[in-house]
């Protein structure tokens, strides 16, 4: 793996810094460094990790909670049967739990986009609908009024910003939309607050 490519790596710089080339010290020092080794670990694991892709036993699991505690009803009563009934019936296991498993194990976690208009003319420009959730964290991009159409647009993308990382915005790109929304009219203020 990784670990096994940087300590071949060492070796060689070891070579190269006994003889002292220009730099050599310096990347043997920080390819030693204990942080990049640790980095270097997690990285191995989240490979494997992402390399076996863990699946979920059932798609149903709120399903499969409901038949239990029918069965549960047919069980001889004791106080085990009876607190695993409570919980399963528990509103914070029913709905919060099972159900965020199942929507996990569903791949069902994406907003689902209205279809678009079958009568589009061919002259049309050509429009994205772009999605970004953005979980309590900027868009990173900032937007402007275009000088001659007064449209509004992307102006920039911050590096390693939500936009950024996404790859969905671009400088230039004209907003139609923004949350259900038009846009066409109002001030750049106005759509920040909308975003």
């Amino acid at each position: 793996g990784v670990s096994h490519v940087l300590t071949l790596a060492l070796q060689e710089l070891s070579l190269l810094c006994k003889r002292d080339v220009n730099g050599v010290g310096m990347l043997y020092e920080l390819l030693r460094s204990r942080w990049l080794q640790a980095l270097l670990k997690i990285y191995e694991c989240l490979q494997q990790y992402l390399g076996k892709r863990p699946a979920p036993v059932t798609l149903q699991a709120r399903a499969l909670s409901r038949e239990v505690v029918e069965l549960l009803h047919e069980a001889p009563p004791s106080g085990e049967v009876k607190e695993l009934r409570r919980l399963l019936r528990s509103p914070h296991f029913k709905a919060a739990l099972l159900s965020a498993h199942d929507t996990v194990a569903q791949k069902d976690f994406e907003p689902t986009l209205p279809p678009l208009p079958e009568n589009i003319p061919e002259n049309e420009e050509a429009m994205r609908i772009v999605c970004l959730v953005k979980n309590n964290q900027p868009l990173g991009a900032t937007i402007k009024r275009h000088e001659i159409t007064g449209d509004i647009t992307v102006a920039r993308v911050i590096h390693g910003g939500l936009a950024d990382r996404s790859g969905l915005l671009y400088a230039g790109d004209k907003l139609v939309e923004v949350n259900g929304v038009p846009v066409e009219g109002l001030e750049p203020e106005q759509v920040i607050n909308i975003l």
